[in-house]
């Protein structure tokens, strides 16, 4: 329905309402559902992946020995078997990660939203990378602050860029070190070592948000921020992407005296992320599961990677270069200098192949001679013609 068919009241919204836009991408990308679309554009795991028996069987457990418990209102920190396995799973590389310092979200954006709620004011400086997450820049933009775009490469931001007069009166840094959306970029050790340094000193959190550590095609992650200054790194986590992003069931690892604000913002969102999928996701992961599952998880996206690659390699003409990521879901292309994206999306929706332009990932000055492929829910066929149909539309416009 369009909004001019809806009634009309004389209600006085609020200026941040007023603000608020809808996504010309998400209108243009409505059609991907159909059928016959060949859509790189969504950012979602493959289905094949969720263990829906796991989950059933879980479930069933959970019903039938604590279905009270399952059902009821719970803690706004979350269930605290999943606070302690979050822990213990972060205590790494001599890193002590207590429990205390863990607070279960609804999602690894809700995260993102109560960070804004408590560190953001309007104006306020905000440090993110170029591109950086969409999701993101749309959560923190309800609290309207002043982006500032930190120098980045092709590995990702550049830690000797954080100088003393861009980072003046910021109130975070946000960062995506593993497989980064969208341009699966993944940060080397080195910068993550000077990152974390520069945490330990910083007047503000360095946000680490991680939600495709874990996909790493190799099975050779890298530490973590957070393992390597633990009381000055907030950490952001998810089951989305290794169990199921419906579950809706995240997390946020931060020094106490920040975790005790975000719980006090909790509290006025939704009281609690729901008790039953706490639960389920606690019950699912508690003896091992994730170390035999993520292994299929990851074969399966570097298998599909590799197929879009050598499409990639097969297909595109002289001057578009892209990434050859190294784990997650996505590749980043580089199109030649004149090519608007979002125009070129408009010219490959007619011909049934959709992809997100990389113009809205920029928080302040837009390159439009981008966008993002996301492989993992495409099986190799179709990636190969959809990549093919793409090809030959960029080709018409160089």
């Amino acid at each position: 329905m369009d909004q001019s068919d809806l009634p009309q009241n004389n209600w006085q919204l609020s200026e941040r309402a007023r603000k608020l836009t809808s996504s010309a991408i998400r209108e243009i990308l409505k059609v991907t559902e159909r059928p016959e679309v060949i859509s790189f554009a969504g950012g979602l795991p493959s289905p094949v992946t969720f263990p829906a028996e796991h989950m059933r069987e879980a479930s069933d457990r959970i019903l039938r020995d604590a279905p009270a418990a399952a059902l009821q209102y719970s803690a706004t920190e979350g269930y605290l078997p999943l606070r302690e396995w979050v822990a213990q799973r972060y205590s790494v590389n001599g890193a002590t990660i207590r429990t205390s310092q863990v607070l279960i979200t609804t999602g690894s954006q809700q995260a993102l939203d109560l960070l804004g709620k408590v560190l953001i004011d309007p104006a306020s400086p905000v440090l993110v990378e170029t591109p950086t997450y969409l999701g993101a820049l749309q959560s923190f933009s309800m609290y309207e602050p002043r982006y500032v775009q930190v120098p980045t490469d092709e590995q990702g931001l550049i830690p000797s860029g954080l100088t003393p007069a861009l980072t003046a009166g910021a109130r975070l840094l946000y960062s995506q070190p593993n497989f980064q959306n969208p341009t699966g970029r993944r940060l080397p050790i080195e910068r993550r070592r000077a990152l974390a340094e520069f945490a330990k000193t910083s007047a503000f959190p360095v946000i680490e948000d991680d939600p495709y550590g874990a996909l790493d095609y190799a099975g050779d992650p890298l530490p973590t921020l957070l393992s390597m200054a633990p009381d000055h790194i907030v950490h952001l986590g998810s089951f989305s992407k290794v169990l199921a992003p419906g579950l809706r069931v995240g997390y946020i690892i931060a020094p106490e005296e920040l975790h005790f604000k975000l719980v006090q913002a909790k509290q006025a969102t939704d009281l609690h992320t729901p008790s039953f999928t706490q639960r389920v996701v606690h019950e699912v992961v508690k003896d091992g599961f994730l170390d035999t599952h993520v292994p299929t998880i990851r074969a399966l996206y570097r298998d599909q990677c590799q197929a879009m690659l050598a499409a990639l390699e097969r297909y595109m003409p002289e001057g578009v270069s892209w990434n050859r990521p190294e784990g997650g879901m996505f590749i980043w292309v580089d199109l030649p200098a004149g090519i608007d994206s979002m125009k070129l999306l408009e010219a490959a929706v007619a011909q049934n192949v959709a992809f997100v332009p990389g113009g809205p990932f920029f928080a302040n000055e837009a390159q439009s001679n981008t966008l993002r492929l996301s492989f993992v829910t495409v099986p190799p066929a179709k990636i190969d013609e959809g990549v093919a149909r793409l090809a030959a539309l960029i080709r018409e416009r160089i």
